[in-house]
């Protein structure tokens, strides 16, 4: 069996510190300590010294539902993160950043590439979550989940730098695929990529994914009328990372522009 890469050697390491829960003093510190030098925003969560791990307060819950539009007609953002890039998907491919392009049939693997042949044309949306944000992720649209896969990688960060440097960096990196259809059986396709200190990727509906384990070829899960509701909770990051939108073209009118803050609940195009 290969060795791990030493990016997941080192975020599992971190992931079992991040886990430990120490005496409520020390654990009180620690948390204080990273909301102060990462500078969150806690006036939506509880008190930092409330969570019993570094872990637990990365994860947090909202303490209250964010509002949501009524039109049911409105993609949303599913988290709280920063809009690295979106576009069109020419060519069988899209950017991770500006200038950066990669192949969505390699990104996608070998259960979606028929979903990847069907993104011609379409939008895609990258959403970064830094360590400073809500990390849980929700559903910006109402979809039918029908296969999850996932493809076991690196954790190399997905920050600025490497970004714009390092070629294929999602395509490397473990990740999470989820391929679904909307209302109207157009294609709608999530990509949950890990990143460095990203311990566990969690998916709420699908138990067996255990990110960052010993796995060495993709695992493909199927389901049956599996309907998730917009703006419902699906999972978390433990810390930081990337979540990529694909939509079949026609199905989505982005109004969206590169570098924008959004936070869940945000509008960002219309369903068409």
């Amino acid at each position: 069996m290969a060795k791990k890469h030493f990016t997941s050697v080192l975020s599992n390491s971190f992931g079992k510190f991040a886990s430990k829960a120490f005496p409520a003093p020390v654990q009180c510190f620690i948390n204080t300590a990273y909301v102060k030098l990462m500078g969150l925003d806690m006036s939506e969560f509880k008190e930092p010294c409330c969570y019993e791990t570094l872990n637990k307060l990365f994860t947090r819950a909202l303490e209250k539902p964010r509002p949501l539009p009524k039109d049911e007609n409105l993609f949303i953002s599913g988290a709280d993160a920063l809009i690295t890039d979106a576009g069109t998907v020419k060519e069988g491919k899209a950017y991770q950043i500006k200038g950066m392009r990669y192949s969505i049939e390699e990104l996608f693997g070998p259960y979606h590439q028929e979903a990847a042949a069907k993104m011609e044309g379409g939008e895609f949306i990258n959403f970064y979550l830094s360590p400073r944000d809500y990390h849980r992720y929700h559903m910006p649209m109402r979809l039918k989940v029908n296969t999850l896969t996932h493809i076991p990688g690196k954790h190399y960060p997905v920050n600025f730098p490497l970004l714009r440097n390092k070629r294929d960096l999602f395509i490397e990196n473990e990740r999470v695929v989820i391929e679904c259809e909307d209302e109207k059986g157009r294609v709608q396709v999530l990509v949950l990529v890990a990143a460095l200190n990203v311990g566990q990727m969690v998916v709420t509906f699908e138990e067996n994914v255990r990110t960052n384990s010993e796995i060495r070829e993709p695992v493909h899960y199927r389901y049956e009328d599996l309907w998730v509701e917009r703006g419902e909770f699906y999972g978390w990051f433990e810390m930081g990372s990337t979540i990529l939108t694909f939509s079949q073209k026609g199905s989505i009118v982005p109004e969206v522009a590169i570098n924008q803050k959004v936070s869940f609940g945000d509008i960002l195009g219309k369903i068409c």
